[in-house]
């Protein structure tokens, strides 16, 4: 997961340092759920959720692997297992005027600007039809 992470163009962590394979554990083992998209055996695209915040941790898919439905797949996945746990609302953020944005404000996610580089997105369970 890192190395994809840490693959993408947008998005880019400005220090690399800050997320440590024991954050990716952490996240697994105590705050949350991940899911993973594999072809032929590689990961190639994976989503962490936290199930105290109701939210999206992570959503990144290798560069070369976009366009295949990969991220839309694994952010239902974890979507569902959101509102599964009882939340009323999922919640993420993300950079301003990237593909992420488009992505989100594309998949139904209510867009609100925080600062000219951040936005936030929240998804009601409300309504929801389970992409």
């Amino acid at each position: 997961m890192s190395r994809i992470r840490l693959s993408v163009t947008e998005n880019v962590l400005s220090d690399p340092g800050r997320v440590t394979g024991k954050m990716y554990e952490d996240y697994l083992a105590l705050a949350g759920r991940g899911w993973v998209a594999e072809i032929e055996g590689v990961i190639v695209a994976f989503c962490y959720a936290d199930r105290i915040e109701g939210s999206i941790w992570a959503l990144f898919v290798r560069p070369g692997n976009e366009g295949q439905g990969l991220a839309k797949r694994l952010l239902g996945l974890a979507v569902d297992w959101i509102f599964e746990l009882g939340h009323a609302t999922a919640r993420l953020d993300t950079s301003a005027h990237t593909r992420a944005d488009r992505f989100y404000a594309m998949q139904g996610w209510e867009r609100r600007p925080v600062s000219h580089t951040k936005v936030e997105y929240t998804l009601r369970k409300h309504g929801y039809d389970g992409r």
